[in-house]
């Protein structure tokens, strides 16, 4: 399975959008160099408010663009790094991959995938009822998570838009993402 980088982006304030960059350097154990939610210990405010010495399990935010086509249909317009994410894909199933899959990008970066990411309220302070396109239910009643996916940096190195994704599923059996 191969996907491509479409865009990448960082911020070193908290915003819920992030701005396009011509590359970012991703740091072993650490995140997105320069970007606010990098570190070993969560840096999400909600997070840091419950237990702020928890292992960072978001250190970088992957989103598909495949989904900003979709709630374009339901009159929202959305572009890469907007949604908070710091790498933006084409090509890849993000929300179908397993917890522990690796993905390969460019040269040398190496992320591990750990969950989905749980979108809050402030994706209606972006786009009102953004909110309820990046989550729903199925046929069960179970919450769907649509917003991408997060992950911890195994090995670092740049990644820029147009790398290749070479995704390497873990040995089975293979867990579902669940939120992180």
């Amino acid at each position: 399975m191969t996907g491509v980088v479409t865009a990448v982006s960082s911020n070193g304030a908290y915003s819920f959008t992030k701005p396009n960059r011509d590359s970012i350097r991703v740091l072993a154990g650490f995140g997105v160099e320069g970007d606010v939610h990098a570190g070993v210990t969560v840096k999400h405010r909600s997070r840091m408010a419950q237990d702020p010495t928890q292992p960072n399990l978001r250190q970088v935010h992957l989103i598909h663009e495949e989904l900003f086509t979709k709630v374009g249909a339901h009159g929202y317009e959305v572009a890469p790094g907007e949604l908070g994410e710091n790498i933006t894909t084409r090509g890849l199933d993000l929300l179908g991959l397993p917890v522990g899959t690796l993905l390969h990008i460019g040269d040398s970066a190496v992320l591990e995938v750990t969950g989905l990411r749980n979108p809050s309220r402030q994706i209606d302070g972006f786009q009102d009822g953004l909110l309820k396109q990046v989550v729903g239910r199925d046929e069960h009643g179970n919450v769907v998570r649509k917003a991408g996916i997060m992950s911890v940096v195994k090995e670092g190195g740049v990644v820029r838009p147009g790398d290749t994704i070479d995704v390497r599923l873990p040995d089975g059996p293979h867990r579902p993402l669940d939120r992180v």
